[in-house]
C-alpha cells in the first residue's frame, strides 16, 4: 500500500553508522531507523544474542513463561519506575496498554496531552495525537482527549485536569513534533496536577528512552518521574519491540484478560533488547552520549543553524526540511529525515564516532 512516501533507495546491508544500497554505494546514518538501531546496524552483541536464541526456542505465546521475557520485564522494572511491565511489539502498542490501564484505573477518565504531540497511529494513541492532518482523516476518534498547548507557563494545563481526568500524557521531548524538549516547569506542573486530582503522569518515551538524551530515560534530568512510562525503537536495537512500565501502586490494576498480544515479548525479540541494555545502561556509555550529542550541536551551530534538543536527539531549523533532507540523502549520502517542512531531524546510533560527527558535518555543509 502507497502509506510511506520513500526515497529511491534500497538498502541491503548496515555495520554501525554505515549502510550500502543495492548498488554499493556506501551512506552514512544519521537517522537509524528513526531512533531505532540505538547500537547501530548489526551489532556484534545483538546479533549474537538474536542468533543463539533463535537457534534454542524462537515462539511459546503468552500462556508461558520463558526466561528472555521474564529478564527483560524486571531489567526495565528496576531502571526505572520499579512496577511491572507489559511487553508489546511497538509504541503505539505500549501506548494503547497505558491508555488502557489509566482507563481502567479511572473508568471513563479523560486524557490531556500537549499540542504537537506524537503517540502513535493506531486509533487510541491517534486519539492522544493533535495533529489534524493525521487525525481527520481517521474521525470520529477516542473521544476524551483535550490539548493544551506544549509551551508557555503551564495554567492551562492545570485548568485541563480535573477529577474526570484519568492521565496526563507527554513526550518529555517531542520526536516526530520536531524535537522540541518539554520544559521541566512544564513537567513539574503536571506532576502536580496528578498529585492533587489523583490522575496518572504518562511520560511517552518510545523515541527519546532508551538512552538518546544522554540518560537512560529522558524524565530523569527533570527529576519527575510519570506513573506510567511508554519504551519501545531503540529497546529492541532493530527488532519490533516494546513495553509499557509502571510505578509499583499501579503493578495489578490490569487483571487477566484485560490485555494481551500474541507475539508480545517473544524469547527472540527479549534476547535482542536484553543485548541492548547490556551496553546501554551504563554511566560511562551515557556520559559518552552527552559528548557526542555537544560536539554534534556545537558544529551545527558552527554552520549558523538553529539546533533544539538533547543528547544526540537534535534538529536544526530550514526553510524546506523535506527537500534537504531529500539532497542530503541523494547528493551526499547522509541518512536523516524532516520532521515538517522546516525541520530536519538527527538520530545517529549512539555508538557513533567523532569522525563520524565531523563528517556528517561536513556533508550538512555541503547542502546548506
Amino acid at each position: 500500500m502507497g502509506t510511506y512516501a520513500r526515497n529511491p533507495v534500497e538498502f541491503v546491508r548496515g555495520e554501525g553508522t554505515r549502510l550500502w544500497d543495492d548498488e554499493g554505494n556506501e551512506y552514512l546514518d544519521f537517522l537509524a531507523g528513526i531512533s531505532v538501531v540505538q547500537l547501530g546496524h548489526c551489532h556484534p552483541a545483538v546479533v549474537e544474542a538474536v542468533r543463539e536464541q533463535a537457534g534454542r526456542l524462537m515462539h511459546v505465546g503468552n500462556l508461558f513463561y520463558t526466561e528472555p521475557g521474564m529478564r527483560l520485564a524486571k531489567r526495565l522494572s528496576d531502571a526505572s519506575l520499579g512496577g511491572k511491565v507489559f511487553l508489546c511489539n511497538s509504541g503505539a502498542e505500549a501506548v494503547e496498554c497505558a491508555i488502557k490501564l489509566a482507563r481502567r484505573h479511572h473508568p471513563g477518565g479523560d486524557f490531556v496531552v500537549l499540542e504537537g504531540g506524537f503517540h502513535g497511529r493506531t486509533m487510541g494513541a491517534l486519539s492522544a495525537t493533535p495533529q489534524e492532518t493525521k487525525q481527520a482523516p481517521f474521525a470520529p476518534l477516542v473521544p476524551g482527549f483535550t490539548a493544551v498547548p506544549r509551551e508557555g507557563p503551564p495554567l492551562p494545563l492545570v485548568d485541563a485536569v480535573s477529577e474526570r481526568t484519568a492521565a496526563i500524557i507527554i513526550e518529555p521531548i517531542q520526536g516526530e513534533g520536531g524535537i522540541h524538549p518539554i520544559h521541566p516547569q512544564m513537567l513539574a506542573a503536571a506532576r502536580d496536577a496528578c498529585e492533587e486530582t489523583g490522575a496518572l503522569l504518562i511520560f511517552d518515551e518510545v523515541q527519546c528512552g532508551m538512552g538518546r538524551t544522554g540518560t537512560l530515560w529522558a524524565w530523569e534530568e527533570a527529576g519527575v518521574a510519570p506513573d506510567l512510562m511508554t519504551v519501545a525503537k531503540g529497546l529492541g536495537g532493530g527488532l519490533p519491540i516494546g513495553a509499557c512500565v509502571t510505578s509499583p501502586e499501579l503493578a495489578d490494576v490490569l487483571q487477566p484478560g484485560d490485555h494481551g498480544s500474541t507475539f508480545a515479548g517473544g524469547p527472540v525479540v527479549a534476547a535482542a533488547a536484553n543485548a541492548v541494555l547490556d551496553t546501554i545502561d551504563d554511566d560511562a556509555f551515557l556520559d559518552a552520549v552527552i559528548a557526542k550529542g555537544a560536539r554534534l550541536g556545537r558544529g551545527l551551530q558552527d554552520l549558523g543553524l538553529e539546533v533544539r534538543g538533547r543528547g544526540l536527539m537534535l534538529a536544526f531549523a530550514c526553510e524546506d526540511g523535506p527537500a534537504l533532507a531529500r539532497r542530503l540523502l541523494l547528493d551526499q549520502r547522509l541518512v536523516v529525515n524532516a520532521t515538517g517542512p522546516d525541520t530536519v531531524r538527527l538520530l545517529p546510533p549512539l555508538t557513533v564516532s567523532a569522525d563520524e560527527i565531523d563528517e556528517a558535518l561536513g556533508r550538512i555543509a555541503a547542502k546548506t
